[in-house]
């Protein structure tokens, strides 16, 4: 198990990326969370198998909407006895 804060740029607010993102990760059995950001940006959190966070990131990318430009990401701490992946 591992945890990853994501960042991501591009055309990712106003196109369903959160709903996705969620979506995503209850298929994948990823706990976390995703949110929007003032700048335009959209930060997420991710706990789960590196093969489940990828297959998850896969879908993401999958919209004709979502156009992600950049992805910055990081390996976080896990957080302990987190049950689902919600959008804040």
């Amino acid at each position: 198990m591992i945890r990853k804060h994501f960042r991501f740029t591009g055309r990712v607010q106003g196109v369903g990326f959160r709903y996705r993102a969620k979506y995503a990760a209850n298929g994948m059995c990823i706990t976390g969370w995703v949110k929007n950001e003032w700048d335009g940006s959209v930060e997420m959190e991710a706990q789960g198998t590196q093969e489940a966070i990828n297959k998850m990131l896969a879908m993401i990318n999958k919209s004709d909407y979502i156009v992600i430009d950049t992805i910055e990401t990081r390996e976080i701490p896990l957080v302990e006895d987190e049950r689902s992946f919600y959008v804040r």
